[in-house]
């Protein structure tokens, strides 16, 4: 008996580690049964706030990438400051520049009526970045759910952990590295910015100082960006296609045409000069690179089963 007893326990012990993996594991029908409409509302409130605004793309995919990079994919950017949390959003990579919190708003408020506590935030926030990027053309990927969403934020990881768009090469791979990317996973993510904005606070350094960028190039972005004055005047980090998510930040780079120091970091004759030449003629590796880093970036540390809560208003804990 003691040997059957022993054997029962040995059993049942790896039954619930195997459990307990599968349990934590992200599944892409997650919502199948219990609220069927929920990717196609998603889908419909995201393809109709990219239409009404191409730069909502880039910033829906942008709240994604700055969760998941604070203490895992769980919604926490969301969060507004409570008496006993400051939130992520007064961080200084997040302050007066992270937007879409309205869109991501009204999809939990469709989902809420349509199927109630049973969509998280931090799922919404995933599939929004997948179907923004199709939205303006880019690759699209299978989006794991099954997250769930913080009941705290942190503005200290905040400003610790999201990498700084003055960081050198060597301090964005390691930035990249703290979350479990390695370099090439990491140029593949930088990719996003062939979408979207930056205030000219960010890359004045880089446009006045900096001998590595195409004169031309440096003239016109100037004209938006005075030496001394207009922090908040916008750029469009890719020059040529701002509006659509294709290579071209790539031939930007390889032209000396990267709006942010950190960008033209990628392509300075350093370690990753190869593969930014590589993304930069072969659209589709880079397609397929950056669609399997976003499936792990949705892999970071989610809440899953008991833990975290399913938020009723993606601002507030409930």
């Amino acid at each position: 008996m003691a040997f059957h007893s022993h054997y029962e326990r040995f059993y049942f012990s790896i039954l619930f580690s195997l459990f307990a993996i599968t349990s934590a594991q992200l599944s892409s029908d997650f919502y199948g049964t219990t609220c069927p409409k929920a990717l196609s509302t998603i889908k419909s409130a995201v393809s109709s706030a990219v239409y009404k605004e191409h730069r909502m793309g880039a910033s829906l995919l942008r709240l994604h990438f700055h969760d998941c990079f604070v203490n895992g994919c769980d919604a926490s950017v969301l969060l507004n400051d409570t008496s006993s949390f400051t939130g992520e959003q007064s961080a200084g990579a997040n302050v007066n520049s992270l937007r879409g919190f309205n869109v991501i708003d009204d999809i939990k408020t469709q989902l809420e009526t349509a199927c109630p506590g049973i969509v998280s935030c931090a799922d919404i926030l995933a599939v929004a970045a997948r179907d923004s990027v199709v939205t303006l053309g880019g690759p699209s990927w299978t989006v794991g759910l099954g997250r769930r969403d913080s009941t705290t934020a942190s503005k200290d990881a905040a400003t610790k952990d999201i990498p700084s768009p003055l960081m050198d090469l060597s301090d964005l791979i390691s930035a990249f590295s703290n979350k479990g990317f390695n370099a090439q996973e990491m140029v593949a993510l930088s990719g996003a910015h062939t979408t979207g904005q930056a205030r000219c606070q960010l890359f004045r350094g880089r446009i006045y100082n900096e001998t590595n960028i195409d004169s031309n190039f440096a003239t016109s972005v100037k004209s938006n960006c005075p030496s001394t004055d207009g922090d908040n005047n916008l750029s469009p980090l890719d020059v040529t296609t701002n509006v659509f998510f294709d290579n071209a930040y790539f031939k930007n780079l390889v032209n000396n045409k990267g709006l942010l120091h950190s960008d033209q970091q990628l392509f300075s004759g350093g370690s990753t000069d190869s593969q930014v030449k590589n993304y930069s003629t072969n659209p589709s590796a880079f397609s397929a690179d950056f669609a399997s880093a976003m499936v792990k970036m949705g892999n970071l540390s989610p809440l899953t089963g008991k833990n975290g809560q399913i938020r009723t208003s993606c601002s507030k804990v409930n």
